[in-house]
């Protein structure tokens, strides 16, 4: 797409944001087991997160801004519980507003974000359209990104700027799309997308790093990635039929941009700092106990 005076895109154009892609495929799963519950445990599992779901709709749409903030974070540590996930958390993210940039695995993600910290979400305008998630996620005030509209770009990000200077932090994704995060050749190619990264530069916000890992009854392991092709049905149903799945969060020391700094490079020292920081950390600060 060619960048003139005239084109909505404007200083975004050609930044790769909407047609993200990574290397993973079939094999970057785990081979398919037995399940570790009975069937019985797994439709519990189900049917309290429906409920979950329900709930958090409620507590969306019933509550008070600030109140329905604070019971969006216990929610989403009750939702990960529910599904059998242990959640580990290390360091803590600032009280005040900032944009939390995160590598993306699974939608397992959204819930550990949120259990950290009480933000408003930027995805994928096709989550709208998912059962339940979809109605939960815009009473939530989720920032929706088309992907087909790229002249779309620039209001997306002066949304998130402006929910910034509001108050409010904002959680992103800057590589666009999950991966499984194992393997090297898979990170998608063009790493952090800048776009949202001028929202905090605009914003005067702190950009703060978070690296989430998952493991597997101790082991660093891919079952709650949910890759390519794959249904988010799929993906669900081998994460309901785990025992031992655990979520870390590591939170990064703050960036603090400087006024008119380069998003490009903005972008480049957040990756840096999530990608460096170590996946192995299980001594931490218990959160949540399955």
């Amino acid at each position: 797409m060619t960048t003139t005076a005239a084109d909505p895109a404007g200083p975004y154009a050609g930044e790769g944001l909407w047609r993200p892609a990574s290397g993973c495929g079939p094999d970057c799963l785990p081979p398919p087991v037995a399940p570790d519950v009975s069937r019985l445990r797994r439709a519990g599992r189900l049917l309290g997160v429906l409920g979950m779901l329900l709930a958090g709709a409620g507590v969306a749409v019933l509550l008070p801004a600030a109140r329905g903030r604070a019971a969006s974070r216990g929610w989403a540590r009750w939702t990960l519980r529910t599904l059998g996930v242990r959640l580990l958390v290390r360091g803590r993210t600032p009280r005040g507003r900032a944009l939390l940039v995160a590598n993306h695995v699974s939608w397992l993600d959204i819930l550990a974000v949120l259990a950290v910290s009480p933000t408003r979400m930027v995805a994928k305008c096709e989550v709208r359209s998912w059962p339940l998630v979809g109605a939960l996620a815009a009473a939530a005030g989720t920032v929706f990104v088309d992907r087909s509209r790229p002249r779309d770009l620039p209001a997306t990000v002066a949304r998130v700027a402006g929910a910034l200077r509001s108050g409010r932090s904002v959680a992103v994704f800057p590589e666009g799309t999950t991966w499984c995060g194992a393997a090297t050749g898979c990170r998608p190619s063009r790493g952090f997308r800048p776009a949202m990264f001028e929202a905090a530069v605009a914003a005067g916000a702190p950009v703060v790093p978070l690296s989430l890992a998952y493991r597997y009854a101790g082991d660093p392991s891919t079952l709650p990635a949910f890759l390519g092709a794959e249904t988010l049905w799929a993906s669900v149903r081998r994460v309901l039929a785990a025992r031992g799945l655990t979520v870390s969060v590591t939170v990064g020391a703050a960036l603090h941009p400087a006024e008119g700094v380069d998003r490009r490079a903005l972008a480049r020292i957040a990756e840096a700092a999530v990608h460096s920081t170590p996946r192995s950390v299980l001594a931490d600060r218990l959160d949540l106990a399955a």
